[in-house]
């Protein structure tokens, strides 16, 4: 199911409705007063004040445009009871806190967002340039001189894991790096001598890497010494400002003391090296390559049984010594599992998945420069059985139940399952219903149905799942239904079966 749109109660919001049906007395998220604008003196306090709906109460948070709203001796948030306004509040605005700020309110149902702007007048009574906060400022890499290293390669070893090494080195013509590594382990120890100054950790930096969703990203995980501490984006020397706004280019996602950086729909105009300070150390430094290449022949989809090798295999328009392989959650490395290869005019690229497993279905993508190509494996079975040979389209029937639902009484707090068994030739279509209410898209309930066995499976059951449950089957020679009721255990309210 995919996410739409509705219309807010008020100007400029915007609010998501995650599921196609909200239950009879539940609703998503709005507003019923958004903030207003605030111009402010350097010093003197700004507040921010909404009004929220939903059913269940929606969960508030703010964030704003270039950095975190994370320290909480700068921004302030709590809930007036007596107003019903959720607020945020900062003391001593400083100019560079002017910015645009949003509220995120979500529930299970839905999310609605507002912005709204804050404009601080320095001291001096000058209103404050946004544009010249983010005029930008170079930082200057030492110029290679002849016969040295490329200052950039060895920027690219210090944030990058020893297994990429290899291929770093590579890239910039250097096909022995062992006598590197001496000057690099004496330069990693002043780097993280310089990095201890600003953040308390620092690990799982990841190069810049486009993505199956079509985004290149790159991040690391840090905890910041000072939680005001300004991080700072820079593309070849040039200081770029960046947002934390969807639609933002570049964009940073700050979760916990995950930094993810992603530039979205990547262009040839998006090359180039990257590096990410805080304060004056580094923390990363990435190789953003944009390759004019496109895909000769494309991945096809491809079927293996279990235990054997599957094969992907594409053929690119110019030579690439190494593409991106991987499935929707994670890239796949040459290893225990997968070979990758490369032909020798590095044209034709292969990726082979050994011993397949159920597990391993599912899309494969091939990625190279900017340009994607995904493909699907279906893992079967080492033997199918054949349908009987008495079932003909000469032995067609209505829906019927082999054996009907039974009333159940669960304990609160763990499984359920309710299963039925069908028959119908053609095969019926299988909908369930709580309360006359679509259970087949709702996440909260799985829904099966294997070779005529009906099942539905409620993980965690609390009072809420106390109802009827009725299954309807249907084909196009008929329509059979058939109803229980699910009673809850410790429920003060018991519920009395129905036929």
């Amino acid at each position: 199911f995919t996410p739409f749109l509705l219309t807010s109660r008020v100007p400029g919001a915007t609010v998501t409705q995650f599921m196609e049906i909200v239950p009879l007395g539940k609703s998503t998220p709005d507003f019923s007063r958004k903030p207003m604008p605030m111009k402010v003196q350097e010093g003197k306090k700004a507040m921010f004040k909404v009004m929220v709906l939903g059913n269940p109460s929606p969960a508030v948070v703010w964030t704003r445009l270039k950095c975190p709203v994370l320290d909480p001796e700068v921004y302030k948030t709590r809930y007036d009871p007596r107003g019903k306004e959720h607020i945020l509040e900062m003391l001593k605005v400083q100019v560079d806190q002017a910015d645009t700020y949003k509220c995120i309110v979500t529930n299970d149902y839905g999310e609605a967002v507002v912005t709204v702007t804050l404009n601080v007048v320095a001291a001096a009574g000058a209103p404050l340039d946004f544009r010249k906060m983010l005029k930008k400022t170079k930082k200057q890499l030492p110029p290679q001189k002849e016969g040295e290293i490329d200052p950039k390669l060895l920027e690219l070893l210090l944030s990058a894991p020893k297994k990429d090494y290899e291929r770093i080195c590579f890239e910039f013509g250097v096909t022995d790096f062992r006598w590197l590594l001496k000057r690099l382990n004496q330069l990693k120890k002043e780097r993280e001598d310089e990095q201890a100054k600003v953040v308390e950790n620092l690990e799982n930096v990841k190069q810049i890497e486009v993505k199956p969703n079509g985004r290149a990203e790159f991040e690391l995980d840090m905890k910041l010494s000072d939680p005001n501490s300004k991080i700072e984006l820079f593309k070849d020397g040039e200081l770029v400002p960046y947002g934390m706004d969807e639609t933002s280019k570049p964009r940073l996602e700050v979760t916990g003391t995950k930094y993810l950086f992603s530039i979205n729909d990547p262009q040839q105009d998006d090359a180039g090296f990257y590096q990410v300070d805080v304060g004056e150390a580094n923390m990363l430094s990435t190789d953003f390559k944009v390759p004019d290449v496109d895909f000769n022949s494309k991945l096809q989809n491809t079927k293996a049984t279990e235990n054997q090798d599957a094969v992907f295999q594409c053929v690119l328009t110019a030579p690439m010594n190494y593409i991106t392989w991987s499935t929707q959650d994670a890239s796949l490395r040459h290893g225990d599992k997968y070979d990758v290869t490369v032909s020798e005019d590095k044209l034709t690229h292969t990726l082979r998945v050994k011993g397949c497993a159920v597990a391993d279905a599912g899309v494969y993508f091939a990625i190279a420069g900017i340009m994607r190509s995904s493909a699907s494996l279906t893992v079967e079975a080492p033997f199918k059985l054949d349908p009987p040979e008495f079932k003909s389209r000469d032995l067609q029937a209505s829906p019927s139940f082999t054996v009907p639902l039974k009333q159940r009484t669960a304990p609160r707090g763990y499984e359920c399952h309710m299963s039925c068994a069908v028959s119908g030739d053609p095969r019926p279509h299988v909908t369930w219903y709580r309360n006359n209410v679509s259970l087949n898209t709702n996440t909260n309930y799985h829904v099966t149905c294997v070779r005529g066995v009906c099942t539905l499976l409620i993980l965690k059951v609390g009072p809420k799942d106390s109802g009827e449950y009725k299954v309807v089957v249907d084909n196009p020679l008929g329509t059979a239904e058939c109803s229980m009721m699910l009673n809850v255990r410790g429920k003060a309210k018991n519920f009395k079966y129905q036929h």
